[in-house]
Formats: C-alpha cells, structure tokens, sequence
C-alpha cells in the first residue's frame, strides 16, 4: 500500500472512530430498532424478537419499532414461550398483521419456521452456528436460508429473508449478527452468541452507509450488494481487524444525521 493511501485511511479512519464514539452509545438505541430486543432479558427472547425487528428493518424507523411491537404484543410479549407453546387458534391474531409488504403469510410463515428452529434444530445460535461452522458468515446465512424455508410457504415470503447466493447484501440479516455476536463496553449490542468471531462480521450495508462510504472514497462498487459488503469489509477490517462491524454505527450515524431518520 502507498504511503498515500495509507495516509488517506488514516484521515478516514480517524474521522470514523470519533463517529463510532458519538453513535456507538447507548443514547443511540433508543430510536433504532435495536431498541425492540432491548425490552427483553431472556436469551431467547431477544434473539426472536432481534429477528423480528431486523427483519421489518426498512423505512421509517418509527414505523419499524411501531410494527415490531405490534408483532411481538400478539405474542402477549414473550415471544419464545409463543414459539413453543402456540395453538392454530393463536396463530389467527396475526390474520390483520401487515408492515408494508410483510403480510399475515409471511408472519404464520416466520412464526412456523422458528417453532422448529427451536424445538428441533438447537434455536437460533445453533442453525448460525452449523452455517458458519462449514463457510463463515456466507455459511451462516445461505444455511439458515435453507433451514428457515424448509416448511411450506409461498414463493413471495422468501423476499423477507435474504440470501447471499443471490448476491444480495444481506443488510437485515448481518444487522442480526451484529447485535447477537458483537460486544463491547457500550452495551449497544447484545454479545450473546460467543462461537462466532467480532472478527468475522459484516457491515449490514444499506442506501445509508453505502452512501457514506462512497462519499469518503472507501467504497467504489455502485450497488449495494455482496460484492459491496465484501470491498467495504476489507477496508474496515483493515481499520480494526478485531471488530470491524463497529464502524456501522459511524456510517450509518453520519448518513441519517444529515437526512430522514430511515433505514
């Protein structure tokens, strides 16, 4: 690397770190939908209601809080006793639910899907875990893909969970590992899940942190995609090879400081 460029990413890196430290707070989760499994203390508990909340993470992040408690108020609050102990009969309180696309098939899907992640698979951490056992984070995604449609459900439903197979970038979903995985003295994230590294993580890279990124020249691909996750990745990594997801609150921090409070 030329001293040039290296002297660029210093500078870079420099104005990101004091972001992370205007962001990266607990001042910070309130009005994120990370506020959502912050509500819970049983380890389950937040992780079905994490995925919830990252899952409706796209639009106004008023409306996505609003929804995921909406959501999680027709499990009476306690999400993985519901999972677990549900009748047909409760499933129907989630006939009227709707956030913008997600629909009531997709919510009996959802709700389908992680009874048996939790009473046959291990839960959650299990299915991430075998995933990134055999291929990382792509690992980790494309298989809990799998696992999550392997009930019956329309072809539409799979729109609300990511693949990377497809190049996508997987924003909602790395959004979840990050605050499942990561951990440090904020106490922004969670650090529940220990098998998988801090090291290990993706940037959950949206139309905010994209920009950003663009605008401080360290990243050059134009879409938002895997291969972009991949070129923002390496550059962060290089910032911080310990924990280079912790950036996302500075990219992230800076872009919706200057425009609407959307995801």
């Amino acid at each position: 690397m030329k001293m040039e460029q290296k002297a660029f990413l210093s500078e870079v890196q420099e104005m990101l770190e004091m972001a992370v430290l205007e962001y990266n707070n607990v001042g910070f989760i309130e009005m994120d939908p990370i506020s959502v499994p912050h509500r819970f203390s049983q380890k389950e508990d937040i992780e079905i209601s994490g995925l919830m909340a990252a899952t409706f993470a796209w639009g106004n992040r008023k409306s996505i809080i609003n929804s995921s408690l909406r959501f999680l108020e027709q499990m009476d609050m306690s999400p993985y006793d519901f999972i677990m102990n549900h009748s047909e009969l409760d499933k129907k309180r989630f006939l009227d639910f709707k956030h913008r696309t997600f629909n009531a098939d997709d919510a009996l899907l959802f709700i389908d899907s992680l009874h048996i992640i939790y009473k046959n698979m291990g839960g959650l951490e299990a299915v991430f875990n075998k995933g990134f056992s055999e291929g990382g984070v792509y690992g980790a995604l494309v298989y809990f893909n799998q696992v999550f449609f392997s009930v019956e459900h329309a072809q539409r439903s799979r729109k609300h969970v990511s693949n990377p197979v497809k190049g996508s970038a997987c924003k909602r979903l790395n959004m979840f590992l990050r605050w499942m995985v990561r951990k440090d003295t904020s106490e922004v994230d969670f650090g529940l899940w220990r098998t998988i590294p801090m090291s290990d993580l993706l940037c959950p890279l949206d139309v905010h942190s994209g920009n950003t990124a663009r605008n401080l020249g360290i990243l050059t691909r134009k879409q938002n995609d895997w291969k972009a996750v991949l070129e923002l990745n390496e550059i962060l990594s290089y910032f911080c090879a310990q924990d280079p997801v912790k950036y996302d609150f500075a990219l992230f921090g800076l872009s919706v400081n200057q425009s609407p409070l959307k995801i």
